[in-house]
């Protein structure tokens, strides 16, 4: 889905395993191209980026081939941009909605192959309601180069959610080409993710990231909704920094 600026930020707490001494700062910085607002047709490019803390990942990076199992509890960040109606003619009447920070927290169980995670984050800004993010990625380690990883993701969102991003007031109903719609709360939308990463030294790396999402229930009934199937593809320069605890 759309965000200028997508971080995922955790830091571990193990309790299953002993944690790496060696702490570090994992940071990603690149490029992102994805729906140019939820439900459209039509692609924009901007910023992302990845910050994560501590060698045990909160949904980034599994655990080596240690074969010891974990427990992440740590922060869920994820930035929504602003939807405008003098960007998108196909949005002409309806109400601009503003940048959102969504901030929360996330839980992970990694074990050596795989890992499953569920988060709950709170907007701030555009929309002022409660996500919450479900997935688990199989994990592929053909080498010490090459990883990849993937899985199936879901996104459920709250009454406010939906109506902000989704919904049609009566107001905007009289002023755009859109009946009213009210949508509810529920699965706002079901896809996969697949992440592959190169490293090229011990601590730079290449990492692309390909997810397909299809808009679920009152989402995907939306008048606004010109597809339902959301596909971003990213591509980030990553760098990781010991802090050698």
């Amino acid at each position: 889905m759309r965000g200028l600026m997508i971080l995922a930020l955790g830091f571990p707490v193990t309790g299953l395993a002993q944690a790496n001494d060696d702490a570090g700062v994992f940071l990603g910085l690149g490029a992102k191209s994805a729906p140019a607002y939820f439900g459209a047709d039509s692609a924009e490019t901007g910023v992302t980026g990845r910050l994560r803390f501590g060698e045990t990942s909160v949904g980034d990076i599994a655990l080596g081939e240690s074969g010891l199992y974990a427990l992440g509890v740590g922060g869920s960040v994820r930035f929504i941009s602003e939807r405008s109606a003098d960007d998108h003619a196909a949005l002409a009447g309806l109400a601009d909605i503003d940048a959102t920070l969504e901030l929360g927290g996330k839980v992970t169980f990694i074990a050596p192959q795989y890992d499953v995670f569920a988060a709950l984050r709170y907007g701030f800004g555009g929309h002022e309601a409660f996500v919450a993010e479900m997935g688990g990625d199989f994990v592929y380690r053909p080498g010490d180069v090459w990883s990849l990883r993937g899985g199936p993701r879901l996104l459920w969102g709250s009454d406010d959610y939906a109506q902000t991003y989704f919904g049609v007031t009566a107001a905007e109903a009289t002023a755009s080409a859109f009946d009213a719609y009210d949508a509810g709360a529920g699965v706002i939308s079901a896809g996969i993710a697949a992440e592959l990463t190169y490293q090229v030294t011990a601590d730079w790396g290449v990492l692309g990231i390909l997810r397909y999402d299809q808009l679920q229930g009152d989402a995907a009934d939306s008048p606004i909704v010109q597809s339902k199937d959301q596909t971003s593809v990213s591509l980030m320069v990553t760098r990781r920094i010991s802090l050698g605890f």
